[in-house]
């Protein structure tokens, strides 16, 4: 586990907002033990850089493997699909004696391990084969095998105790080798089985001779209540009476004398095999209480290497590139993309914009109309780091990280009915809650900070709200649609291109034959959702203004908001 495991990187709500959750819950991990670890893996934080490369190159290794073995990984998951955690059984061995169930848990569980260990040793074997090979390939310099890490210690000693006849097969009871005492009295049962049964069998045809009833193989028979049979079967002293309902009497075979007696040995019997039994299950219970550190280690190396794989696994189904880990605090993302957001739209049949940034300590401004995707770009800064700090690769064709001690977001409406706190009263509590943990390397996001209060005193407090971060050792990145906030020379500026190349001709054509419905996707499909670079008194494109006057403002409303927009330019 990580040294920063009692440290909390961000809060719930922003590991859902950013996406980070929705990730996390698409992990195919199979095992309890890698659910486990999952729920108690913990962020690398600043400072633990070298750990946190460590756990990339598994998952890159792993990947690997994958991608040259997928028969071999389909083995392990086979494995996986079937294990248990039974840590609790291991845990109480050597304290109490464990049930038969419990033994032959621990047997299936010894035999699983084995499995995956000579599966682990084929593979590290053909890692070195082709590490030996002069293959000219881009995987040729990278690791094949499975880490360290994964490889599970030897078990065979405990396995042997629970498979006396090493056949390997999954199944347990007690067997005889573990008892001389117990091999006599199990054969002398034998022995009294047999005879009772001749004994019952020579009774059994006496009775169908004599009185023509035939009884079954378990010597008893079932005689309907308005059968002839019935009152000759009561007249039978050998027969006696052993159940009846509405319809039916069932009459079975009577004890003879010397036929009690055997039964009288065997049962005496009985209860000496079943004292020995408990013996050898103490005994057992012991030696794997001998074994317990080791059994609970490869329970744990298994759980992790689940939760490790389905990691690598996910890189591959989601083309995942490994983030690099730099000591700067600057985040660099080249073609990034909000998984949850691509997912939503490849179920619509759209297709995702990858988004780049490059954020540094201080203050980032993205601006643009609401339909822009403001806020799906604030999400992705947020969820690329976060993957990135919990060990995954992340959705991007490149990417630079510097690690954060605390990530935070500001989204969506905050409203909280139950205090009796409006939508902007909630906003400022969150805010207040960010200033108040934040601390140096922090990453902070903020979605239309003060739009729930009105335009001027918004404005106002947004400006503070900024001047106040330009001053704290953190990357900061803002939506907002107060442009002048980016007047200040200290705040980088960035703008949604949205329909700044658009071919306004082809659009207002669609939009002419496109009913009201449509018309929301029809712009949606034109607008350019990357971020470009603002330069300090560059002018920026009017999207809300272009959005308005496409769905059919009047062309005088729009010709006054120009007005407005020169005169507010001016001033």
């Amino acid at each position: 586990m990580q040294q920063g495991a009692n440290r909390r990187l961000s809060n719930i709500k922003t590991r859902t907002e950013t996406g980070f959750d929705f990730v996390a819950s698409k992990l195919n991990i199979m095992t309890p033990m890698g659910k486990k670890i999952q729920k108690e893996t913990r962020p690398f934080f600043p400072g633990e850089e070298e750990l946190l490369n460590e756990e990339l190159d598994k998952v890159q290794a792993l990947k690997n493997v994958a991608e040259s073995n997928p028969k071999t990984i389909d083995k392990i998951h086979e494995i996986f699909h079937c294990l248990k955690d039974i840590s609790g059984s291991i845990d109480r061995a050597g304290r109490d004696s464990l049930t038969i169930v419990e033994l032959f848990e621990v047997k299936s569980l010894l035999l699983y391990m084995e499995s995956l260990k000579g599966i682990v040793s084929d593979i590290e074997q053909t890692g070195k084969e082709h590490q030996t090979m002069e293959i000219a390939d881009e995987m040729n310099n990278e690791s094949r095998s499975i880490p360290e890490e994964f490889s599970l210690l030897d078990v065979s000693e405990v396995l042997n105790l629970l498979d006396p006849k090493k056949d390997r097969i999954n199944t347990f009871y007690i067997y005889d080798e573990y008892s001389k005492k117990l091999t006599t009295y199990r054969a002398r049962k034998k022995q009294l089985d047999v005879e009772i049964r001749k004994l019952q069998k020579t009774e059994r045809d006496k009775i169908k001779e004599k009185h023509g009833i035939v009884l079954t193989p378990k010597f008893d028979i079932v005689i309907p209540k308005s059968s002839e049979q019935m009152a000759i079967a009561k007249s039978i002293k050998e027969l006696e009476q052993v159940a009846e309902d509405y319809s039916s009497v069932t009459f079975a075979l009577a004890l003879i004398a010397e036929t009690e007696e055997l039964v009288r040995e065997r049962e005496e019997l009985n209860l000496k095999i079943e004292e020995e039994e408990d013996e050898v299950r103490g005994r057992l219970s012991a030696k794997i209480g001998e074994h317990k550190d080791r059994l609970l280690t490869n329970l744990n190396k298994m759980g992790r290497l689940d939760y490790v794989l389905s990691k690598a696994l996910f890189a591959i189904e989601h083309e995942l590139t490994r983030p690099n880990i730099i000591e700067e605090h600057r985040i660099s993302i080249s073609e990034g993309r909000q998984l949850q957001v691509e997912e939503a739209l490849r179920k619509q049949g759209k297709k995702y914009t990858p988004i780049s940034m490059e954020l540094t300590e201080g203050v980032t401004c993205i601006t643009g109309a609401n339909m822009g995707g403001k806020t799906i770009s604030l999400k992705l800064s947020g969820l690329i780091p976060i993957m990135t700090q919990y060990g995954f690769f992340v959705p991007c064709e490149k990417a630079e990280i510097g690690l954060s001690n605390f990530v935070q977001i500001l989204i969506g409406d905050s409203q909280s009915v139950e205090r009796g706190l409006s939508s902007f009263g909630s906003e400022m509590e969150e805010l207040k809650e960010i200033f108040d943990r934040a601390q140096d390397r922090s990453l902070i996001m903020v979605d239309e900070i003060a739009s729930g209060t009105n335009p001027m005193e918004g404005l106002a407090l947004t400006k503070s709200i900024v001047d106040f971060l330009l001053e704290k050792p953190y990357i900061t990145l803002l939506t907002t649609h107060y442009e002048t906030v980016t007047n200040n020379p200290k705040v980088r500026n960035m703008q949604v291109r949205g329909l700044a190349d658009a071919d306004f001709r082809k659009l207002n054509s669609e939009l002419s034959l496109a009913n009201r419905r449509k018309r929301i996707d029809i712009i949606g499909k034109y607008m350019d959702y990357r971020l470009m670079p603002v330069e300090p008194g560059r002018s920026v494109p009017k999207d809300a203004l272009n959005i308005a006057k496409m769905l059919g403002l009047p062309g005088e409303v729009i010709e006054k908001a120009e007005t407005y927009i020169k005169q507010g330019e001016k001033e």
